[in-house]
């Protein structure tokens, strides 16, 4: 393949992945940096990320999948980099705690305190864990996460269900109206926290 021929395929990739993804890498950067403006900078990372990346895309993968992992990566490393306070250490899913937002604020719109509450839960997540639920919130499924991710769709199914964050996953799809989802979502939860019990385990929630 000519070098010409890789640079316009390079190009074409990038138009179509920021025409179609544009919306999911904004809530995919959101996700990482609560900060605005380091935000906007996430995200120009991630897009220039992307545009070198599809220099060496070979199929192997759908475009989706591509396009999640060299996204999350970047995001990842952007959160390596910008640490700021080490004494507020990042957990994963088994550990997180709901822990009142900061910057909670009553005066604003319910759904945005919902939206807010949300990410700011996911921002608490290590990057591994915090891909999987983004990934999740953007309806991929546990195998494409796991191809995304480089885990076992097992492991990815359980480390959805262990999550403490359930209750805002069951809020966000709320807000996107998702009822069908919402309540089979509801009957996983409900199932899975009779099988724990039915175990001796502690509440799922």
């Amino acid at each position: 393949m000519s070098t010409l021929h890789v640079k316009q395929r390079q190009e074409d990739l990038y138009r179509e992945t920021a025409a179609t993804f544009h919306a999911s890498l904004e809530r995919l950067a959101r996700a990482y940096e609560a900060d605005p403006e380091t935000r906007r900078d996430l995200l120009q990372e991630i897009h220039l990320a992307l545009w070198r990346s599809f220099a060496n895309f070979d199929e192997r993968c759908s475009l989706r999948t591509w396009i999640y992992r060299v996204a999350h990566n970047a995001a990842a490393s952007h959160v390596s980099r910008q640490r700021k306070n080490p004494l507020s250490p990042l957990v994963s899913l088994e550990e997180v705690e709901a822990a009142p937002d900061p910057n909670h604020s009553h005066a604003a719109a319910e759904k945005q305190q919902a939206l807010d509450r949300l990410f700011h839960l996911i921002r608490q997540l290590k990057p591994l864990d915090r891909q999987i639920i983004v990934s999740y919130l953007e309806d991929l499924d546990a195998s494409t996460i796991a191809e995304i991710t480089a885990l076992s769709p097992a492991n990815v199914a359980t480390k959805i269900h262990l999550a403490i964050l359930w209750t805002a996953i069951w809020l966000w799809i709320m807000l996107r109206k998702s009822k069908r989802k919402a309540i089979a979502l509801q009957r996983e939860i409900d199932e899975l926290a009779a099988l724990r019990n039915s175990r001796g385990a502690g509440p799922l929630l």
